[in-house]
């Protein structure tokens, strides 16, 4: 598909994994909103003990994952570990399955790797950011409850 085909969809991704330093207590979550033209989706998933790096991967997978199609993707989270592991910046020295699947969710689309500052106005990263957090608290995902948190204002 032609460059100028592809549709353009802006990925926000964000992974929380609480009680992250004891892997007994570990309860992580991924969530991702994408953007096409206005139109979002919100989608989450509750990951079990995993370290909050490794939920970070597997939300940005999710994203790439609900794509029916080749796009243009412009991916924005608020974890340097992941966005600068993606643009070469650091090197690969762990969590090598969420790398592989996170490359074969990536490779039928153009991405650009966007890092944004957590916590700091960006409202689509903040909602995303509370999606994971409750996801991760409740151990399950509740569709009626991400659809509140994508509505709020």
């Amino acid at each position: 598909m032609k460059r100028s085909k592809l549709k353009q969809v802006t990925l926000v991704c964000d992974g929380s994994s609480l009680s992250n330093q004891t892997e007994s207590g570990r309860r992580a979550a991924a969530g991702a909103i994408l953007d096409y033209q206005g139109k979002r989706k919100i989608i989450g998933e509750y990951l079990g003990p995993m370290t909050n790096q490794q939920a970070e991967i597997i939300a940005a997978c999710l994203g790439l994952e609900a794509l029916k199609q080749p796009c243009r993707v412009t991916i924005i989270s608020d974890s340097e570990y992941l966005i600068h592991t993606m643009n070469g910046l650091y090197k690969r020295k762990a969590n090598h399955e969420f790398w592989a699947r996170l490359d074969r969710a990536a490779a039928p689309h153009q991405v650009t790797w966007t890092w944004t500052r957590g916590h700091a106005g960006h409202t689509l990263q903040e909602k995303c950011d509370r999606a994971a957090r409750l996801i991760a608290r409740t151990g399950r995902v509740n569709p009626g409850e991400l659809q509140r948190i994508l509505n709020e204002n």
